[in-house]
This record gives structure tokens, sequence and C-alpha cells, in this order.
């Protein structure tokens, strides 16, 4: 009989799982179960979409059931697995169209069970106009909102990167928009005070109100009409939720898998959890930190993808490690793209390390060619040995660029004194003949 792979969950993981299984093992069986109408779609790309960069959402989708199928991969839509019987290698799959019950052996199984928005326990969180942005379905939804309604003002909840993106989109659609945020900073996860006052000037300069507050509920009758903060009342038509998202992880639990620190699903090098034959990767899991060597928290779709392949090759038999994350994120915020990878000098103050601060501003190509505009480079850096500990980049042009040199930089344990060493691309139109990387290097190492 042919060893058969069952993989719960369709999206970035799931589906990274399930076709590299199959490459691996073309013998194997490999059925996926998934709870939702779509999968393997570019969740990502939704805010731009929205805005109308995209012309049709089917553009995201990657993979169609039909296409999996083709590569010898059942795939089963509007299918939710209630529960998981370790010793007996069976799960319950309930069919939310026929309302059928059913159990389904599996020799291995991947949990890709993903994330969710977090959702505040406020009155009047039900209304209608207060929505979410994960997965397409709720996608779909926020577009017929906005084509439907056509809302004047909107409300985000958060400061985090859906909720910089989802600004920009609102503004270019011509709604009025206030960011609320408890700590009234935005992006604090990803970057230092003075980093941050960069952004918070580019969404003011949008006409975007920014304003430090805490909901406290939200009013309306027929839909939201209104969000009530601890300093004051702000109306909406349109509230988003930004507040980030938790890992689904209620499936995994309940079955006897190992939950890490943080509540996200443990796994060791090879995406294996503590039961046998169960694998789990994507934002439902812990990725390895290697700048700080401990699991963390840290889901995002590059991370997803790259965990959902060594789970379908260690599944199918094969053998390959997750070999960790430094924390790299970059966002686009109107004109601005930010930047960020490993710690920010307060994540590495609040771990224990002896911090170096270092930021310059410089011209992101020759200072004498046309178009040169202002680069701002911060680097984070161990007092003690000069090991690079993150660096966060905020500017109008090569931004992506400069920030992977320090992922890699971060990846391989480099010192301010290595990066200085760096020999980096240079010509007039593209970068100055000193990359503001080295400038913020050679300053740091003084």
């Amino acid at each position: 009989m042919k060893t058969r792979l069952v993989v719960v969950g369709g999206v970035a993981a799931g589906m990274s799982a399930a076709a590299k299984a199959k490459r691996e093992n073309p013998q194997l069986e490999v059925v996926v179960y998934e709870q939702g109408p779509f999968i393997s779609y570019a969740a990502c790309g939704m805010p731009y979409w929205l805005a109308g960069d995209i012309a049709d959402y089917h553009h995201l989708i990657a993979r169609t059931p039909g296409q999996m199928a083709q590569q010898g991969v059942t795939v089963h839509l509007h299918h939710r697995v209630l529960s998981i019987a370790p010793a007996d290698h069976t799960i319950l799959v309930h069919d939310l169209q026929t309302g059928r019950e059913f159990t389904e052996p599996y020799d291995r199984l991947i949990l890709a069970t993903g994330a969710r928005p977090m959702v505040p326990s406020l009155p009047g969180v039900e209304l209608p106009g207060v929505l979410g942005l994960r997965s397409l379905e709720s996608g779909l939804t926020l577009q017929r909102f906005l084509q439907d309604r056509k809302p004047q003002r909107a409300v985000i909840l958060g400061g985090g990167y859906l909720a910089v993106e989802m600004a920009e989109t609102c503004h270019r659609l011509g709604i009025q928009v206030t960011l609320i945020v408890r700590s009234g900073q935005v992006l604090r996860s990803s970057l230092d005070d003075d980093m941050q006052t960069i952004v918070h000037a580019e969404l003011n300069r949008h006409g975007v109100e920014l304003v430090q507050g805490t909901p406290v509920a939200l009013e309306g009758d027929s839909r939201v009409q209104a969000v009530v903060t601890t300093e004051g009342r702000y109306p909406s038509d349109l509230v988003i939720l930004g507040l980030g998202v938790q890992p689904n992880v209620e499936l995994a639990r309940a079955a006897g898998v190992r939950l890490g620190s943080s509540g996200a699903i443990a796994t060791d090098e090879i995406m294996r959890t503590n039961l046998p034959d169960l694998f789990a990767a994507g934002d439902c899991c812990e990725a390895f930190h290697r700048v700080i060597g401990q699991p963390v928290y840290f889901p995002l779709g590059t991370t997803a993808n790259k965990q959902g392949r060594i789970a379908g090759t260690n599944a199918a038999g094969g053998h390959e490690t997750f070999a960790g994350i430094v924390g790299t994120t970059v966002v686009r915020c109107f004109r601005l793209a930010i930047a960020s990878t490993g710690l920010t000098a307060a994540r590495a103050r609040a771990l224990g390390y002896t911090v170096q601060e270092t930021r310059i501003q410089a011209k992101d190509i020759s200072h004498y060619f046309p178009g040169a505009a202002d680069l701002y480079v911060k680097l984070v850096a161990d007092e003690k040995d000069g090991r690079l500990l993150g660096g966060q980049i905020v500017g109008e042009k090569g931004v992506a660029k400069r920030i992977d040199v320090l992922a890699t930089a971060l990846y391989h344990s480099m010192t301010v004194n290595e990066l200085q060493r760096l020999d980096l691309s240079y010509a007039p139109p593209f970068a100055p003949v000193w990359d503001p990387i080295l400038v913020a290097a050679n300053v740091a190492a003084k």
C-alpha cells in the first residue's frame, strides 16, 4: 500500500508541503484538506488588489485544486479537520457543504493551519462594516463592502504592516483614514523611535491621522458608525482590524502537540512535532531566530513557504533542515519603503544586550545624479564584540536591496567591521561609491 500523507491547510505552508512531498516521493499519496474555498494564494497582495494595482483577484491565486491534481495531489476544499487521533493515525473531517463527518487515516500528517486575525472583545465588534483582512474570502468581503457602501471615513485599529498598507489603500480610494494605535507608534516591533518618526511624517503628509488610544467600544445600529476610545470618539463608516494575528493551534493542542512559549506549535529543525509522524509548518508554528538563538513567533509568508518545503521533504522520507530566520520585513507606506531585519535596539536591550546604535542619512544613489533621494540606515550592534544584531532602513528607493544585505550579514553572524569590508555594487544611477550600508558600518566601527 502507498504511504499516505495528509496535509491540514492549503495556503502557503500547506501547499508548499504537499507539492514538495510529491516531488520528493512520487509514489506518495498526498491529500490536502482546506476549510476555505481557495488554496495557494498571495494574501500579501490583497491590499494592492483592493487599491486597484491588480485587476483581478484570480491573479493572486498561484495554484488551483485542478492544477494540483495534475501533479498528483488531491485537494478537498470546504473540509474542516475537527480532531486528530495520533495513536490511531486518523483524523476526523467535516465536509462543510454536505455536513458529513468521516474518519481518514494517515501515515504522516502535516499541520499547516495558519493564523487568524486578533479580534478585540469590544461592544459592537460584530457590527456590519467591522472587517479583517487575512484570507482571500475576507478580502472579497472587504472589496464588496468598498464597492457597495462606498465608505468615506475609515478607522484602522492597529499599527502593524497590514494597518500601514491599508491606510495607503484607503487613502488611494479617497477614504479619510484614522489609525488608532495603543502606543501611538506604527511598526513598533520593527522600528525604533528615531526611525518611526520618519514614517509618522509620511502618514501625516498624506492626511492619515495617527491617534494614540485604546478602543473601548464600536458604535452603530445597522452598521458601524464610530470608534470610541479612552481619549475620544472617531466617526467611521468602516473599521479595519489590523491588530495582528494569533496561531491556529486548537486542533494541535487538543491532539497533544506541544506548544512553545509563544503559544505557537513547537517543532525541531526538520519541522517535526513531539508526536510521531506529525509535522507542522507556517503561521501556526514557531521559527528558530538565528540572532537570539531561540524560537519565536514571527508569521510571514516567506517563512511559511520555506517551512512547508522542509516539512514536505521530511514527511516524504527525505532529509532537510530549516535553518531559521532573522526576521526580515519590508512594507510600503506611500512614497516610502520601510524595512527591518534582526532586532531593534529596544528589543535587544530587553534581551540583555549592551547595544550600540548608529543611524546615518545618505543619498540612495550618487548625490549628483538626477533623482537622488534621502535614505536612512540604522544599525544595531552588540557593544561588547561588534556583532550586528539588527538593521532598519527607510527611504524611497533601494531599500529592499540593502535590507537583504543586512539580513545576509545577520544570517552569518557578521560584525560591524566585517560589514565594512563587503564589496557592494556601485554605479551612479544605482548606488553611491560608498553605499549607505558601508557608510553606516564605517560610522559604527568608530
